[in-house]
């Protein structure tokens, strides 16, 4: 089927996501958090959802924008620089890249960098200029390379990129960085900022009219409430009218604050969402200002 194809009406809804790697348990995590559960097939290919009409294609990740571009899935879970790369892929080739990013996903962070060689001396990316630079991102980095009106050779490799300079098939490359521990045992060091990637829920430019488009609101809207609530600690306290003022400065990153029913002992009985962490430190500073109680409670669900 071809991009520009409308999809056949379905009543199910597909999603991809990686079979195996990083991203992989992270995606399934986030997806049964959002209350799906599936039975797997003979092949381990296919998961036939169970609570709800979702199926899940486990998959390569560089074949998952594909799939949404060419109407297989409907949605998939994979890294925001291997959705850029198989865009940049696309249009190279004059294909419509019929998908974009719905929403980052919260795991996944990496950075797209170029990494030299540590004896080298780095004054900035005039000296790529007729340089060999070896990358699984052939695309992005052509792009990259154009923006900045530099003239280089392009080395594509499907992996082991970081050994490339000491085998002499590359002067140096461009791989995604998390730690730099890879980077720092091949004795390279990153010199230079291509793109910062994160996990991220893609989606097919044109949704779906037919049954699956009420299944695709639901599940974004729970997938909603599971991300906003990963950091999220609902905190409960007592604490006399006078202080609440001091309290509310200490909570920037918080709902604003609930009043529950009085308890009786002339103290207010107060709670509220807290976005960011709530360390021993934190509740320490609360309590000072005049927090009693102080309750930390783990939140599992949220329909906003």
């Amino acid at each position: 089927m071809s991009a520009s194809t409308a999809a056949p009406a379905r009543d199910r809804l597909r999603i991809a996501i990686q079979k195996s790697g990083r991203l992989a348990e992270p995606a399934r995590s986030l997806l049964a958090a959002c209350g799906l559960s599936w039975r797997q097939s003979r092949d381990k290919l296919f998961c036939y959802g169970e609570s709800l009409p979702v199926d899940l294609l486990l998959v390569r990740d560089d074949d998952i924008p594909g799939l949404i571009a060419d109407g297989v899935c409907d949605l998939g879970i994979v890294g925001q620089n291997e959705l850029e790369e198989q865009a940049a892929e696309r249009r190279r080739n004059g294909l419509p890249a019929a998908y974009h990013a719905v929403r980052g996903v919260g795991f996944g962070q990496c950075r797209l960098m170029l990494a030299v060689p540590e004896e080298w001396d780095w004054h900035g990316v005039a000296q790529l200029a007729g340089k060999r630079i070896a990358t699984s991102y052939p695309a992005i980095l052509a792009d990259w390379l154009e923006r900045q009106g530099i003239d280089a050779t392009v080395v594509e490799l499907s992996g082991s990129v970081e050994i490339a300079p000491r085998l002499g098939t590359a002067d140096l490359i461009c791989d995604l960085v998390s730690s730099g521990a890879t980077l720092a045992a091949n004795q390279l060091k990153p010199v230079e900022l291509v793109m910062e990637s994160e996990a991220v829920l893609a989606g097919a430019v044109r949704e779906p009219a037919d049954a699956r488009a009420g299944l695709l609101a639901m599940l974004l809207r729970r997938m909603d409430g599971v991300l906003k609530l990963r950091d999220s600690k609902l905190l409960m306290f007592r604490a006399e009218h006078g202080n609440v003022d001091a309290l509310r400065r200490l909570l920037p990153d918080a709902d604003p604050l609930v009043q529950l029913p009085d308890d009786g002992n002339g103290a207010l009985r107060l709670q509220t969402m807290c976005h960011g962490a709530v360390t021993w430190q934190r509740l320490e500073e609360l309590e000072r200002a005049g927090a009693q109680g102080l309750m930390v409670l783990t939140v599992e669900r949220s329909l906003a």
